[in-house]
């Protein structure tokens, strides 16, 4: 996934501007830029709008609590976002790769 821009980080900083209460920054950690640019993708895809949904469940408190510090968020709601919008728009990479996997001619040559 492509590094976030400054207007990325800022959109998911100010947690995405698309709701009518003040949100909580996200906090800065070492997987801000991660969490940031999965956020602004979300975004930008319009998977953020007015808040009509629920989710519940029950969970390992110290699932959550691991999760929460991982992704450096000091909120539920959030870590429940960025684990939503995280699997919403994953690219596929690894399955793409994984596909191709023994794919190339042996007899191709990459030497220079």
């Amino acid at each position: 996934m492509p590094s976030p821009t400054d207007a990325q980080r800022e959109t998911a900083r100010k947690g995405h501007g698309a709701t009518s209460q003040p949100r909580q920054p996200w906090r800065q950690s070492e997987a801000s830029d991660r969490v940031a640019a999965v956020i602004a993708r979300a975004s930008e895809s319009g998977l953020f709008g007015d808040k009509n949904g629920r989710i519940a469940g029950r969970v390992s408190k110290r699932l959550i609590e691991q999760a929460r510090a991982r992704a450096g968020l000091t909120s539920d709601t959030q870590l429940i976002e960025y684990a939503l919008a995280n699997i919403a728009v994953e690219d596929e990479f690894a399955e793409a790769f994984q596909a191709v996997r023994r794919t190339v001619d042996p007899d191709l040559q990459l030497e220079l």
